[in-house]
């Protein structure tokens, strides 16, 4: 254990000594261990130390940590956000692996598992990478722990130094070459994309704002480049195809019958284009063909990829689906059933059809049309002629033997009604709203021609009402309308089916549910949260049952079965918690504080918090003083006891029944819970603090509190003192109720015996503030670095207290979960 005492920056340097002394050592950026080859003209010229070149080969780019004690995947969340933050990989050639190490282990994991990662739609890389507290660096741990476990290489000094020396040696390519050029891989790909935007796109005499509209990208121009030799393109079925000194879009009919091009060329006579491609060796080796061209979702910009709003179908999941369609329609469905996903992308979703007589695959863009065609000789299980371009949210159900764009076959399926009775709609559809998470913010505008400006939106939009902005409920909704009684098997995010924004979309559409499962949001491509997308089969040949709920099976990211889970529905009948607070909301005089009301459902409950004031965030807020304070532990308690999952994600909390007003251990277990929880922000500087749940006596301290409210209200409480149900709502008796005198629960008081000693351990410092928060207190040992708190105290004996807290409130919080369903705040 040699390395144990090193500093980071001397760890750095010996670990690059005794494994990688044969390889350059550099640094890109934050990025501080890197480590690439020389490449060398034919000149004998070095490009290593000219970065602007674009010659810099690394092989491995890491995190360092020092000592011994770390998570190894939350170092490689810190590096990705690091590379995602400062777009090292639009600027360099991505490596070979990227890696993190500490004192004790280096482990490695392949560029090309997670470079998909650094595409994500809507998320947030200005973030401070080393810091693991903030939402981004949870979320991205979240979404890349699974492949990072799955897909990570691990060697510990002290048992595996040989098979790291050895690893190296074997994967590490330290010669340093004499070439000219730079080969074109599954690694490097995206990078050199980027390059080309910057270098190559300029020269491309065309209007890229207009060609966008019409759906004719970037990506193709550079596939016809990257996949060509001797300036042309070897795929002839791509959209766009290099022809010497211009490109050829895709053929098309004219109006005269006549087959005619559209060709693009070049405004500097391909000055640009020659200069940029003599770096690189095209094409790349065939083994990447099909990878390239499959993950042309990657080369999209960001503004189309939102503007779209659709994702890559995990593989994982195209098999599960097809698995529950059998388990419903039968062993032999694909030789009984049609088949058309008429949002198909690339056709990943057709990966595993057996039976291509019966498949049609319909899609936006021309170009993926084309790359689908291309991939037919590679594998994929399609004819030719049963894929098409259209626009399922705009186009007309017309055959083209009558001037339209649907296969005369698929079109007598889609009008005959018997044989509309086999046809299965098969689809992932866009998850995309009118507006998106920029709108919200004021950072962006709304998308435009995505929900509003299209036929089915404006057909159909008195019907959904809000869910109408909803790309996928569109896709639904003129299926279920349009072609009626066939069978539809669809990916979605599950507010469709239980969101209170979809009460008329779910009145409207009278289908029958037979089967679905759920996996996490953060499998797929692109879509960052926590949260369940499910594929549900849906007979619309027969009528809803009438169900509260759906219940469907749950899978982990690797595809293990969890459980069934029932998922509720909310209908016009349903009152949510926070009306049901609303109408508790009636202290005037002498508050206290203010308590948060997020929108009620799991993924909001970051945002519940007590505060001395309102905030700044658009949200409602409940005031609390002595005849509202029990009410409102019990919306905080029923919110935050339970923890938030991915499956739980959208569950909805519901105002209670009764039977909660008369359990006065429930109360006060929810009133202990309040007082010590995390989320209790008050600050003795920010205010008179009412909130010291002890006396001077009890923690020992010499001075009088500004405020003994808490205490006073605690011991009230317990002797039945104090109102626990406010007077004057609707949603409550209006009738008095007793209340009676209660001791705490065991669990209650070993939460607040805790937090005792941690006070009294406070007051004891000589710089203790008599007015102290728990939120001060906990300041005070942790410390703040950017303006937020820190996770851990360098203080072992209030590390030790803390500890004892947080444990027992854990074990309070299990005792009040039960209550939660017990008393209706969530539906079991």
């Amino acid at each position: 254990m040699k390395y144990n005492k090193l500093q980071e920056e001397a760890l750095k340097s010996t670990i690059q000594q005794d494994f990688f002394k044969d390889y350059k050592y550099t640094q890109l950026g934050n990025i501080d261990f890197v480590i690439a080859k020389s490449i060398v003209d034919d000149q004998g010229f070095t490009f290593f130390d000219d970065l602007d070149t674009n010659k810099l080969i690394s092989i491995l780019w890491a995190e360092a940590k020092r000592g011994t004690n770390h998570d190894i995947y939350e170092s490689f969340v810190q590096l990705i956000l690091t590379i995602g933050k400062e777009q090292t990989f639009a600027k360099y050639h991505p490596p070979k692996y990227i890696g993190a190490f500490d004192a004790d282990k280096f482990a490695f994991i392949e560029y090309n598992n997670i470079q998909h990662v650094f595409f994500q739609n809507d998320f947030n890389w200005s973030v401070t990478p080393s810091n693991h507290d903030t939402k981004e660096f949870k979320q991205l741990y979240t979404l890349c722990k699974n492949l990072l476990e799955e897909n990570t290489i691990l060697f510990h000094y002290n048992e595996n130094a040989r098979d790291l020396q050895k690893f190296i040696r074997t994967n590490f390519n330290k010669e340093k070459g004499t070439t000219e050029t730079i080969s074109v891989t599954k690694n490097n790909f995206t990078f050199v994309f980027q390059r080309w935007l910057k270098v190559v796109k300029p020269t491309i005499d065309i209007d890229w704002t207009k060609a966008n509209k019409a759906n004719i990208l970037e990506a193709d121009f550079f596939l016809a480049d990257l996949l060509s030799s001797e300036n042309k393109s070897l795929k002839d079925k791509l959209y766009v195809v290099l022809k010497n000194t211009k490109y050829e879009l895709g053929k098309k009919i004219d109006e005269m019958g006549l087959v005619s091009k559209r060709e693009v060329t070049f405004n500097d006579k391909q000055k640009a284009y020659k200069a940029f491609w003599s770096i690189y060796t095209r094409p790349p080796k065939e083994i990447y063909w099909d990878y390239i061209i499959g993950r042309r979702d990657l080369l999209v910009t960001p503004d189309i990829r939102e503007r779209e709003g659709s994702f890559f179908t995990p593989q994982i999941w195209v098999e599960k689906s097809q698995q529950y369609l059998t388990e419903v329609l039968g062993e032999n469905w694909q030789d009984e059933y049609y088949i058309w996903d008429n949002c198909g992308g690339t056709g990943n979703l057709e990966n595993g059809l057996a039976n291509k007589r019966n498949i049609w695959v319909s899609t936006l863009e021309e170009a993926d049309v084309n790359i689908m065609k291309e991939l037919t000789t590679k594998g994929l299980n399609l004819f030719e002629n049963h894929i098409f371009k259209f626009d399922f949210l705009n186009d007309d159900f017309i055959p083209l033997s009558k001037g339209g764009k649907m296969p005369d076959e698929l079109f007598e399926i889609v009008h005959n009604p018997e044989k509309r009775k086999k046809l299965v709609i098969y689809i992932n559809p866009p998850y995309k709203e009118a507006t998106s998470a920029k709108t919200v913010s004021g950072t962006g505008t709304n998308i435009s021609g995505v929900s509003i400006e299209n036929k089915t939106y404006n057909k159909y939009k008195s019907l959904m009402k809000d869910a109408s902005k909803e790309l996928s409920a569109q896709f639904i909704m003129r299926i279920y309308k349009e072609i009626p009684d066939c069978v539809i098997g669809v990916f979605s995010k599950l507010k469709l089916w239980v969101s209170s924004n979809f009460i008329k979309f779910r009145e409207e559409y009278n289908a029958e549910f037979k089967k679905m499962f759920v996996v996490p949001s953060n499998t797929f491509d692109n879509v960052t949260g926590r949260y369940p997308i499910g594929f549900s089969i849906w007979d619309l040949s027969k009528l809803k049952t009438k169900s509260p709920y759906l219940v469907a099976d749950s899978f982990d990211a690797k595809g293990q079965y969890i459980e069934k889970r029932k998922f509720f529905e909310l209908d016009c009948q349903t009152i949510t918690i926070n009306p049901w607070i609303k109408k508790i909301d009636i202290a005037e005089n002498d508050i206290i504080g203010y308590m948060e009301n997020p929108t009620p459902d799991f993924q909001d409950n970051d945002f519940l918090c007590i505060l001395n004031e309102k905030g700044t965030r658009n949200n409602n807020y409940s005031k609390i003083n002595k005849e509202t304070l029990t009410v409102n532990s019990i919306y905080l308690s029923v919110r935050l006891c339970i923890k938030h999952t991915w499956l739980n994600d959208r569950d909805q909390f519901l105002a209670p029944n009764d039977r909660w007003k008369t359990d006065r251990t429930f109360q006060g277990n929810c009133l202990i819970y309040m007082l010590f929880h995390g989320q209790n922000r008050i600050m003795s500087s920010k205010g008179v603090n009412h909130w010291i749940p002890f006396t001077e006596e009890q923690v020992g301290c010499n001075k009088s509190f500004t405020s003994n409210f808490m205490s006073k209200y605690i011991a009230d409480f317990k002797a039945g003192k104090v109102t626990i149900i406010p007077q004057r709502q609707e949603l409550l008796p209006t009738e008095k109720i007793e209340s009676n005198p209660v001791e705490f629960s065991p669990e209650a008081q070993a939460v607040y015996d805790a937090g005792l000693e941690l006070w009294k351990y406070y007051h004891s410092q000589s710089r203790a503030n008599p007015n102290a928060s728990f939120y001060d207190i906990r300041m005070y040992f942790q410390g703040s670095k950017n303006g937020k708190m820190n996770t851990k105290s360098s203080d072992e004996k209030y590390t030790e207290f803390i500890t004892d807290l947080r444990n027992k409130l854990k074990i309070l919080a299990s005792k009040i979960a039960p209550k939660v369903y017990e008393y209706g705040f969530l539906k079991s």
